[in-house]
């Protein structure tokens, strides 16, 4: 009967592609199978080091063990799209489906294992109450399906509140976050292998700025992962 109804609902509310906007068949979620297809993957956890821009981007100001990105960022394209959706336009749950697709990718490629806890990114509470929820989280949520992985969306916090990072240069937004990050359940993380999950990594500041809070704690080794890499 449950079936029937929602069968009934979506011939006059269908649900769309969030990114194409094309009406969605029965099984696919929140994106078609052909915007899925096309979407720019980076596959950069299929790569070495030398060759992953992730990991060159905090060469030199913080050991990465591991540098995932789902997707490539680029202006205008499909991948801003999703991510203005899940930022701005209250599509959280978009951001869960995303890490459960790349939580089951990393899995196939025997990463199942290599992470002991993921810990989001946070916002201060004062911008948590304006949004509602935590896009970061909500990814990393994702992530924790397919990694046998604990999912510590509390073990970090920011303390003080900072400026958007938008409009500012590598350095400006290094100063902005230096230390607004504090680890707040040290026994969480400590001698634990941690990957450390937000939204979209553009100079990698905010990552680089949580990612040395949590080695001061102790933890084992910081990987990072994103939604996408700009």
């Amino acid at each position: 009967m449950k079936t029937l109804w929602i069968d009934f609902l979506n011939l006059f509310f269908p649900d769309c592609c969030a990114s194409c906007q094309g009406i969605l068949l029965s099984g696919e979620k929140k994106i078609c199978t052909t915007c899925r297809a096309n979407l720019p993957f980076t596959h950069f956890h299929k790569l070495n080091p030398q060759e992953n821009l992730v990991c060159q981007k905090f060469y030199g100001k913080m050991p990465v063990r591991f540098g995932l990105a789902f997707f490539k960022f680029t202006k205008s394209g499909k991948v801003q799209r999703l991510l203005h959706l899940i930022k701005y336009q209250n599509k959280p749950e978009l951001a869960q489906i995303l890490g459960e697709w790349y939580s089951s990718e990393l899995a196939n490629s025997n990463l199942n294992t290599a992470f002991d806890v993921i810990v989001p990114v946070p916002l201060h509470p004062k911008k948590l109450k304006i949004r509602g929820y935590n896009q970061s989280e909500y990814f990393g949520k994702g992530l924790a399906k397919y990694l046998q992985s604990n999912f510590a969306p509390s073990a970090l916090i920011r303390n003080i509140a900072t400026e958007t990072q938008t409009k500012k240069s590598r350095w400006e937004r290094w100063e902005n976050v230096a230390q607004v990050f504090e680890v707040q359940k040290p026994e969480i993380i400590q001698n634990k292998h941690i990957l450390l999950v937000d939204d979209v990594i553009t100079t990698g500041a905010t990552l680089e700025a949580c990612g040395k809070a949590l080695l001061k704690a102790e933890a084992l080794s910081v990987s990072v992962a994103a939604i996408a890499m700009a």
